[in-house]
């Protein structure tokens, strides 16, 4: 195996930060540098490789995109952070029935275990690389038994005879990295394995933030569901009070058909309230890999909506927060070292061999006196006429970086958009609460007064029940944008990270470009 480049721009996507980033054992320490004997032996091969290069080049081939810089995506540099988050953000709603739920989603939801699987499968190969890297040595045992042709070039007696080859042999290798070869596809593996991290941590985002909107929605159906029965309790009075209205001679069959005609209407909105709760049930119950029976009768409580301090604009450090943007970054940095690598094929490879082990006519005479045998030596091989092959492939390299890289821009600005989003709607939430309050107070008052006055004699029972029902349909707008604020709180938490802290790729930074 190679040993790793010295330098080279591996950037923050190099072999030895990323591993240990990772949890992996550190990268093992370089062997020494070739004798100055073979170092002389191999100068002037390589000298002559290096001039033949030329046959089989890698100039004129460069990608093309560039990253997007926290300004151009539109975040103000000079804006405040965001407050902090912690990483298991719903604990703020006071609920333990919900953080049973979150708790046993990350733990037993398939999709966030397949991409633990992902993760498992990307480090095991940033291992393989950095194992690559190092001399390779093994162990041959062969017994042949085998008749050597009499006509042949082998005179008697053994020509013509039957006979047993055998050889016990200890073969060595170390391919050794003079371009860097290795070193880049140690950084292009350790770029994927950091971004197979931060998509486990944004999968475990996603996952959370499914059942924490689940279990808002639960309660937000909930509590409308008791305000329209309430409502059509009432509504069912006033009916009833017509219908005698009517029969005195008070009302007409017109006011008696208008009032009747409330109550189915209330009772179809408690049936589609009913079908909704049944199917955010079952949805909950698919994130935490449960059956909907299973589920407890959760009654959610907006009392928390308060619990996150959230910033009123876009923060500056907010690429630095979320894990999609940090996968798209790591991406970047992996595409980058497959590029390099892909460019260092095109410089002669050099490989030191060795062997050492013993070969005998006979089996028997394997391990005699005299049977031993032994070598070393450097391999060296440039790639000359190929019909293009490698130059294929660092196109294909650069693409992949362009893909990569506009990919990162995309996540850039959906990220953006998606906090910008949640940001405006609280702000408009906030605005259309305020009138809502506004108009409550003057319903309220209006349903005093003519309380008041029923109570003095002065207005009828009707006329209060109109006036509650007045209060009633504010109490739903005021449960409806209650719970709305806090569903958007938890889609700006979400939107802002989670609590997800980058490592290793400062947050102000684009990725690099070789």
């Amino acid at each position: 195996m190679r040993r790793q480049q010295a330098a080279g721009g591996a950037g923050a996507g190099g072999a030895a930060g990323p591993s240990r980033a990772l949890g992996l054992p550190p990268a093992p320490v370089p062997a020494p540098a070739p004798a100055p004997a073979l170092a002389s032996a191999l100068a002037p091969a390589l000298a002559l490789a290096l001039a033949l290069g030329g046959c089989a080049s890698p100039t004129g081939i460069a990608p093309q995109a560039r990253p997007l810089t926290p300004a151009q995506a539109g975040i103000d540099a000079g804006a405040p952070p965001a407050p902090a988050l912690a990483a298991a953000w719903w604990h703020r709603l006071g609920d333990p029935a919900l953080d049973a739920l979150v708790a046993q989603a990350l733990a037993e939801q398939p999709t966030l275990k397949a991409a633990a699987a992902r993760l498992a499968r990307a480090r095991a190969v940033l291992a393989t690389a950095e194992a690559a890297r190092e001399p390779q040595a093994g162990v041959t045992l062969d017994a042949t038994r085998q008749r050597f042709s009499a006509n042949s070039i082998y005179p008697p007696p053994l020509g013509g005879s039957l006979r047993t080859l055998a050889s016990l042999q200890l073969d060595a290798s170390w391919e050794i990295d003079f371009f860097g070869r290795q070193g880049e596809a140690i950084a292009a593996a350790a770029g994927s394995a950091r971004a197979a991290e931060a998509d486990f941590a944004a999968a475990r985002l996603v996952l959370a933030a499914g059942v924490v909107r689940a279990w808002a929605q639960l309660g937000r159906l909930h509590e409308q569901h008791d305000l329209v029965r309430r409502a059509l309790a009432q509504r069912e009075q006033m009916a009833a009070l017509v219908a005698e209205r009517a029969r005195a001679g008070l009302d007409t069959r017109l006011e008696l058909h208008r009032s009747e005609a409330a109550l189915p209407e209330l009772r179809q909105q408690i049936e589609q309230i009913d079908e909704q709760i049944g199917l955010v049930r079952h949805a909950l119950a698919a994130l935490v890999a449960r059956p909907a029976a299973a589920l407890p009768q959760l009654q959610p409580s907006a009392g928390a909506a308060n619990a996150f301090a959230l910033p009123d604009a876009l923060p500056a450090d907010l690429l630095g927060r979320r894990a999609d943007i940090a996968a798209a970054r790591w991406r970047v940095e992996a595409a980058g070292g497959e590029l390099r690598a892909a460019r260092a094929q095109f410089y002669p490879n050099v490989n030191l061999l060795a062997f050492a082990g013993a070969a005998s006519l006979g089996l028997e005479r394997l391990l005699r006196a005299g049977s031993e045998q032994y070598g070393v030596g450097p391999a060296l091989s440039l790639p000359l006429f190929d019909a293009g092959r490698l130059r294929a492939n660092l196109r294909a390299r650069a693409a992949d970086l362009d893909a990569a890289v506009e990919s990162y821009n995309a996540a850039v600005l959906e990220a953006v958009r998606d906090t910008a989003d949640q940001l405006g709607s609280l702000a408009a939430i906030a605005r259309q609460q305020h009138e809502q309050a506004a108009t409550a107070a003057a319903i309220d008052a209006a349903y005093a007064l003519a309380a008041q006055r029923y109570r003095a004699g002065l207005g009828n029972r009707l006329v209060l029940l109109e006036a509650e029902s007045a209060v009633l349909a504010q109490q739903r707008s005021a449960s409806e944008l209650r719970w709305r604020r806090l569903d958007t709180q938890i889609a700006l938490v979400k939107a802002l990270g989670g609590g997800y802290v980058a490592a290793d790729v400062p947050a102000d930074r684009a990725p690099a470009r070789p």
